[in-house]
């Protein structure tokens, strides 16, 4: 704990000598993004635990995720940066960053139940500042570029305004009495906030459980509360999951059919005025499923895992693209990986980088990994 800390505050000196030159490197929101070359980087890893995964992307080459079980980010140069755990913590992600700098992401402990808090930290500070209560039902904190900042408080969805709480987010007026917030899943430029709501109940008449997992935005300037319609409601085995939205607020996600050996995934897409069932990319060529688990802010671009399923365990499965229509495609591997290497991709920016986590094997390194000029490299598998 105390070498993690360590690490942290070295890493916040690094990232203070290095702030301006990233941020300038930004430039204006609206300029053209540079020239890219395709690749593929396995990024360096901080020591002692699991090799991590790129969650978001920053402003000048900035990544953000986890290494090694902690918090953490990548600069420009390649380097890794702990960002600095508080006292009572033992690990976390950075979930999201915006424009200039500040990210957010959740710290666990280790103790029974693994209880956790949402963060702020901006790149260059010393010190992160948790802004929810530790509770397991705390965490999943997402931020915007205007600095709106939304989590999970000990079981209620909010938003934090300048450091404060401007709202709390209320389950839609037409729900079940029985709903809870479980997640919140995004914020866009416009400040539309995703999340995913929970049903469950004993329904009497029909002598069973009704079990619903499902969207829910909440649009900008307190509008009501939308519930987004799914295929499948009231099957406990089976949830439906948003993971991004975009700055059209159109959202993407998955819904899980997960019950012992049997496992499904299938891709969804919404779009306001999300009065329809969600539509969807259908799989990438040579495996059985697929999720979506991010959406760039204004390219239409969303990634995923393609992924094949033997005895209820993902034995295959690859990061996957689609450039939101048409199919969905693959991304490679790097060069040397065998063809049980694995891949799954978290992130997606405008100017067309990916990033994920990776397993090597066969001399290959594991960790969190970018590919470049993505849209480039995806490609349809073969046989």
């Amino acid at each position: 704990m105390n070498r993690s800390r360590t690490r942290g505050t070295a890493s916040a000196a690094v990232a203070a000598a290095v702030i301006a030159g990233l941020l300038t490197a930004a430039g204006p929101a609206a300029a053209a993004a540079p020239a890219c070359t395709p690749g593929i980087t396995v990024l360096p890893s901080l020591t002692g635990g699991p090799a991590g995964s790129v969650r978001a992307f920053g402003p000048g080459g900035l990544a953000v995720g986890s290494s090694a079980g902690l918090p953490a980010y990548w600069t420009a140069d390649g380097q890794v940066h702990a960002v600095p755990l508080p006292e009572g913590f033992q690990e976390g992600t950075v979930s999201a960053v915006n424009g200039k700098g500040l990210m957010v992401g959740t710290v666990r402990s280790t103790a029974q139940g693994s209880p956790g808090a949402s963060f702020t930290y901006q790149l260059g500070a010393s010190s992160v500042r948790l802004i929810t209560a530790t509770s397991t039902r705390s965490g999943g904190a997402e931020v915007n570029d205007a600095g709106h900042v939304v989590a999970l408080d000990d079981g209620v969805a909010k938003e934090w305004v300048n450091g404060t709480v401007a709202r709390e987010l209320p389950v839609p007026a037409d729900a079940h009495p029985s709903t809870v917030i479980s997640s919140v899943n995004g914020i866009n430029k416009r400040g539309d906030i995703l999340g995913t709501a929970y049903t469950n109940y004993w329904d009497q008449d029909n002598d069973q459980i009704v079990s619903t997992t499902f969207p829910v935005v909440w649009p900008a300037g307190g509008y009501p509360t939308a519930s987004l319609p799914v295929w499948t409601e009231g099957d406990w085995t089976v949830g439906t999951h948003p993971t991004g939205i975009d700055n059209k607020g159109r959202v993407v996600g998955y819904e899980k059919l997960s019950y012992r050996d049997w496992q499904e995934r299938k891709p969804a897409v919404w779009k306001r005025p999300y009065d329809a069932l969600p539509t969807g990319p259908g799989t990438v060529p040579g495996y059985q499923h697929l999720t979506l688990d991010a959406i760039s802010p204004n390219t239409n671009a969303v990634v995923g895992s393609a992924v094949t399923f033997v005895e209820g365990y993902a034995n295959h499965i690859r990061a996957a693209y689609w450039p939101g229509t048409g199919a969905a495609k693959a991304l490679p591997h790097p060069a040397g990986a065998t063809p049980d290497a694995r891949s799954e991709a978290f992130a997606v920016s405008d100017d067309d980088r990916v990033g994920g986590t990776y397993w090597g094997w066969n001399g290959v390194g594991s960790g969190a990994v970018i590919w470049t000029c993505a849209s480039r490299q995806a490609y349809t598998p073969q046989g």
